[in-house]
């Protein structure tokens, strides 16, 4: 059993909790007006990107060492016309570098909590989470984490992958925004 901790506890944060539950591992929230506390071995920050400097900023060092997934698409949410983080980066590589110690991985970021909960994509093919990462171990854990849960997850390649996974997602939540999919679609892996 692993232990999940997720700051957010939206739409998001708990449609991956539940995923992590339904495959036998104990799961606890953080939310901004909880108190401070012991994070579990994968910590999924699943709130807006905007959020992620002050969850790093208050738990630096209780970051270190762990796996952390991020989950956010850093969308210009004024606009839905662009990302706001370098051409050359990702929101994932911008946390790594803020978190030298901690395994960064990418994941969760083009699926949508309603594909999460019913594990299909447009309630035909089965929800897939993307990993990209560069330390191995890391989305080994998440993979075999999730285990059970009914998701499909595919390592995406190293943490560079991310910028098109953003990429990906950006796409995702335009297309549901302007009501060309819904919000139990997107995109799916067929193999």
């Amino acid at each position: 059993m692993t232990t999940v901790s997720i700051f957010g506890k939206g739409n998001m944060g708990q449609a991956i909790g539940k995923n992590f539950e339904a495959a036998g591992n104990n799961v606890s929230y953080i939310q901004s007006d909880s108190p401070k506390s012991e994070l579990g071995d994968i910590v999924i920050l699943a709130v807006p990107y905007p959020a992620i400097r002050s969850i790093i900023e208050g738990y630096k060092e209780a970051l270190s060492g762990k796996i952390i997934i991020d989950i956010t698409n850093p969308v210009n949410f004024d606009t839905f016309d662009e990302l706001v983080v370098p051409a050359d980066s990702s929101a994932a590589a911008q946390i790594a570098t803020l978190l030298p110690d901690a395994k960064v991985v990418k994941g969760f970021n083009t699926t949508f909590g309603a594909t999460l909960e019913t594990k299909k994509v447009a309630n035909q093919q089965q929800t897939t989470v993307l990993l990209a990462g560069d330390n191995q171990d890391a989305k080994s854990t998440i993979g075999n984490a999730l285990e059970g849960s009914g998701l499909a997850v595919i390592d995406a390649g190293s943490l560079k992958r991310a910028r098109e996974l953003e990429a990906m997602g950006f796409l995702q939540i335009s297309l549901a925004a302007a009501e060309k999919i819904s919000w139990t679609g997107g995109f799916g892996v067929f193999r």
